[in-house]
């Protein structure tokens, strides 16, 4: 299993910032490929909004022979709040910033996103993903 964290990719990696056309959407594509390629199951994880990362994620769908799944946090704005503050992350950036890309969060355009409620617990939504992805 390869998990390709977008915010590591674009933040860490590259010190990149969310844009249009930045790099960071095709280092994520590369990277995908690249361990689908050699056998790995992946798990793309990030707050990817169709606007930028679209048409990136349906041409990894397309392309895929296997099976693609795609999930939709239905998280609200208190429930983010409240669980950001518990990640290490949480000095680096608070609520202000979190509400711009809160906005832009939302359902992918042309995907089959399956939803999950924020009331699920961790083991509730891995069990669900093993049993529907797999």
């Amino acid at each position: 299993m390869a998990l390709v964290e977008q915010d590591y990719l674009r933040r860490i990696l590259l010190r990149e910032r969310d844009r249009p056309g930045g790099a960071n959407i095709e280092l994520i594509s590369n990277t995908v490929r690249f361990a689908l390629d050699r056998g790995f199951h992946v798990i793309l994880e990030g707050i990817l909004s169709a606007a930028r990362y679209g048409a990136m994620l349906r041409s990894l769908r397309d392309d895929h022979a296997g099976r693609s799944s795609f999930y939709y946090f239905d998280i609200s704005w208190s429930e983010t709040l409240r669980r950001h503050a518990t990640r290490p992350q949480s000095a680096e950036f608070g609520a202000a910033e979190m509400s711009e890309w809160f906005d832009q969060a939302g359902r992918l355009d042309l995907i089959d996103e399956r939803t999950v409620s924020e009331t699920l617990t961790l083991d509730e939504i891995v069990g669900r993903i093993q049993r529907e992805a797999f």
